[in-house]
């Protein structure tokens, strides 16, 4: 499934990967100008992605739209964020080279100091948060997602649908978070716990404690946060992304489920839509790239329930419907991309083992 596991594997960026294949020129040596671009771009014909399917926050629209507009044709492998920086790096200068992979912001960092990605502002780049890019041009976010509850009415009266952590904390029903080792919507779901008790990326404490108490309650689910649980309703609550609650419960039954954003506390966190060095079509990867932070790239992206990532883009109605309304969330942390945050993720699977699930 396509982002569950941002984090996990991404110790393997520092192995040493052999690589292999004929030699060609890196995509920061291609030209940013967009009319060299566009033209180009179609004689490649072609962008290859890894972890952009269809399905994931309306990616199908975007490549609809550059094969109608562009007549260059998509193909995609769906992994994760290290799955794709390790496919980066394993493919190197060879023809299978992906041209642009879809990361959490967490781990873009990592993939700029291991030399992956190529610079490409776009000319949207200073209607971007400050937040959500680095200085210089390797990564920027398209869009984000916030924590939030899903609660299943078939399992949990509407009236006790948790509304914040404290009420949370208080229910007589599971709560399911998913694999905090390997998935990164469970590791800020960690810290959206931490930071409405008090605590950072710098102090998970009191998170790990707040599940800790849960676990000795007996009341930490093991059930995995997928759809296909969800529909089968082996779960009660879920802590997961707002664009992923509202996709899943649209593709199952949206009166069965109620959406809750805690207003003691959530986290906000980006993806980057990042041009491999490497690219096989390297023209193909900046106009997609591009693309996506357009209106209409934007808009594509609301369409699949994940906020872009621009504010003054002027969605449609049916856009706005998809998202929920910024006035639901209360207190938001926005996520920063320094060290502490991922240093702290890569060993988060085993404060989880030691504090969390080993409590009694």
């Amino acid at each position: 499934m396509k982002k569950h596991r941002l984090v996990s594997g991404l110790a393997l960026l520092t192995i040493a990967i052999g690589l292999g294949g004929c030699a060609k020129t890196s995509a920061e040596n291609t030209s940013n100008n967009w009319g060299t671009i566009v033209k180009e771009a179609k004689k490649e014909g072609d962008v290859k992605s890894v972890g952009m399917p269809n399905s994931w926050a309306n990616w199908g629209g975007t490549w609809n739209d550059l094969k109608t507009q562009y007549k260059i044709f998509h193909s995609d492998t769906d992994m994760s964020s290290a799955q794709e920086l390790q496919k980066f790096k394993s493919e190197g200068t060879s023809k299978n080279a992906p041209d642009i992979g879809d990361i959490g912001i967490n781990v873009a960092p990592s993939a700029e100091q291991e030399g992956l990605l190529a610079k490409y502002k776009t000319k949207y780049w200073n209607q971007i948060p400050s937040w959500a890019k680095d200085k210089k041009g390797y990564w920027s976010a398209g869009y984000t997602g916030s924590i939030v509850f899903i609660t299943d009415k078939k399992n949990v009266k509407a009236a006790d649908a948790p509304t914040s952590w404290k009420q949370l904390a208080s229910g007589k029903y599971k709560v399911a978070v998913g694999d905090v080792s390997t998935e990164a919507q469970a590791q800020y779901s960690i810290l959206a716990a931490a930071y409405a008790n008090g605590g950072s990326e710098a102090n998970l404490t009191p998170g790990l404690n707040y599940f800790a108490k849960l676990q000795k309650e007996k009341r930490l689910s093991t059930v995995d946060t997928t759809i296909q649980n969800l529909q089968k309703g082996e779960i009660s609550v879920a802590v997961m992304w707002d664009f992923n609650a509202m996709n899943y419960a649209h593709q199952i039954d949206s009166k069965r489920y109620k959406i809750t954003v805690p207003t003691d506390g959530t986290v906000r966190s980006g993806y980057a839509e990042v041009v491999n060095k490497h690219a096989t079509h390297p023209y193909a990867a900046k106009l997609a790239r591009s693309y996506i932070l357009s209106n209409k790239g934007q808009i594509n992206l609301a369409q699949g329930y994940a906020r872009p990532i621009r504010s003054n883009v002027k969605l449609p109605e049916s856009a706005q419907k998809k998202l929920l309304p910024e006035n639901a969330f209360k207190k938001v942390y926005h996520v920063k991309n320094n060290n502490t945050w991922n240093k702290t993720t890569l060993k988060l699977g085993q404060l989880w083992q030691n504090k969390v699930l080993g409590a009694k």
